[in-house]
């Protein structure tokens, strides 16, 4: 250990102590929903899915089954360290196993944008969908006022910051019931869509026609964002029950679930739009649409209110999982000490969360405040949000088999699983990045640029600029591993 680092500071960053935060008080299913809600199932169906179908076309079903073996081989990757330690950190401690305290800084930066942006993304979705079901209910044809839009923003953000602030279980109790229940009327109509008019097959999906490689690929980078967040589980590391039981299984499951739900959704709505006067790129509500054509409208309304539920699980999903990466760094010294510290009596990261949600909720707010486009919103701060998450994916795919070696324990099908994950999403980086769209729509991926190189320099100044820091990172990296290293959860 560094002399410059005092035992009382050691001590105080014991993973055996669960640095002030409750102690493996989540059960596997409520650390399951974290997942779960950071995927934000049912926002896929009524938003993302019509803009795989914009480029991908009679593929997009194919484009969600890519982008969910991609996805599995990175859980792969993810649970070489999610069975053998455990910790509020998520990546960023992974990654400094394996990597170095210099990548592991860069890469839990990147996964904290990562999460903060997801979130501030995705409440634009929320005040969106509360805009669509406050038109509907008062027959209004008009967006609310941009300052009312920026209230319903304010109110989303503000309710999963105090969910977050307060309670972890409380929290991913909530998250868990809000996404069955929005889960629920998806498949209802998913399966009333399949069997309208009888069981049949349709043959231009299965046999992509008017499919173009060009429309595929594109297609597949906007369904991996679909996916972002399913490992946000990790970062509840000293929080779950069994941890390194519950949070693998999370992780692996999550995607699983979602994926297979996001695969037949893909086929059913582009099954249901067939011949539709309005195609499915174009419709504002396309589940709305479905549930009205196969008999069922009341459900229209259902799904509306389950995408603002969902919407608003996810806002407090991803500041749950950035809060707590944030905490962590902070603990270590990456950030002002104040930040790491936890609430006495709720036993969160109080301080953490409540910076994680200012952060999301300030670009949002601006844009919407100026008039922007919800969905526009929607898209450019997803942008930087997936390539963000694209980023912490490939780290943790070339990090694996560096922890298993070191370890003894790696074997070829690892270094396959790595390989073909590391590629995948470099893939999938690349194509989301060039050619470089025009302006505004650039604008995201500058920022994600920007971000990402202020991680990298920051990581290798600290690293080389201050023994302390990375002392502290290191020690408490090796109290994790040594914790765990004969757990009887393995």
């Amino acid at each position: 250990m560094s002399k410059e680092i005092s035992e009382n500071e050691s001590r105080s960053l014991s993973a055996g102590a669960s640095y002030g935060l409750k102690h493996q008080v989540l059960s596997p299913l409520e650390v399951l929903g974290q997942s779960i809600a950071n995927i934000a199932p049912t926002a896929t169906p009524t938003v993302v899915i019509p803009l795989v179908f914009a480029s991908a076309g009679n593929a997009t079903w194919a484009a969600y089954l890519f982008a969910l073996v991609g996805i599995l081989l990175v859980s792969l990757n993810i649970n070489v360290f999610a069975r053998r330690s455990a910790s509020p950190g998520s990546l960023y401690t992974y990654i400094s196993s394996s990597l170095g305290s210099a990548w592991g800084i860069a890469i839990g930066w990147t996964l904290f944008v990562a999460y903060v942006t997801c979130a501030s993304s995705v409440t634009t979705g929320f005040t969106s969908y509360a805009n669509v079901l406050i038109k509907d209910l008062f027959g209004r044809t008009q967006d609310l006022p941009p300052l009312v839009l920026v209230g319903i923003l304010t109110a989303s953000v503000l309710g999963a910051w105090l969910v977050a602030y307060k309670d972890i279980r409380l929290s991913t109790r909530l998250m868990l019931g809000f996404e069955l229940v929005s889960v629920a009327f998806i498949v209802v109509v998913v399966a009333a869509t399949l069997l309208h008019g009888g069981p049949h097959l349709d043959w231009n999906q299965l046999s992509f026609k008017g499919v173009s490689l060009n429309g595929l690929r594109l297609g597949l980078v906007l369904a991996i964002f679909s996916f972002t967040g399913f490992e946000s589980a990790t970062a509840l590391g000293s929080e779950a029950q069994t941890p390194l039981k519950t949070v693998p299984r999370a992780v692996r499951r999550s995607a699983i679930f979602v994926g297979l739900l996001f695969v037949v959704a893909a086929y059913a709505q582009v099954l249901g739009f067939s011949g539709n006067e309005v195609p499915l790129d174009k419709s504002d509500a396309p589940l709305q649409v479905l549930a009205v054509k196969s008999g069922i409208p009341v459900f229209g309304v259902l799904i509306t209110v389950g995408a603002i539920i969902s919407f608003f699980a996810c806002v407090l999903a991803s500041i749950t999982a950035g809060g707590r990466i944030l905490f962590l760094m902070s603990r270590h010294g990456v950030f002002h000490e104040s930040i790491g510290g936890a609430h006495k009596k709720n036993e969160t990261p109080h301080v953490a969360v409540t910076i994680a949600a200012l952060l999301a909720f300030v670009p949002a707010a601006i844009l919407t405040g100026f008039g922007a486009n919800l969905f526009s919103i929607y898209g450019w701060i997803g942008t930087t949000a997936t390539l963000s998450f694209i980023v912490a994916y490939i780290a943790v795919s070339v990090a694996a088999p560096v922890y298993l070696h070191r370890r003894g324990e790696l074997r070829f099908g690892n270094i396959f699983v790595a390989l073909a994950s590391v590629i995948l999403q470099l893939f999938v980086l690349i194509w989301a990045t060039y050619p470089l769209p025009a302006a505004p729509d650039s604008y995201p991926i500058y920022a994600f640029l920007g971000l990402l190189a202020l991680g990298i320099v920051a990581g290798f100044v600290i690293r080389f600029g201050s023994a302390r820091v990375h002392g502290l990172i290191t020690d408490d990296v090796a109290a994790i591993q040594k914790r765990f290293a004969s757990s009887s959860e393995i």
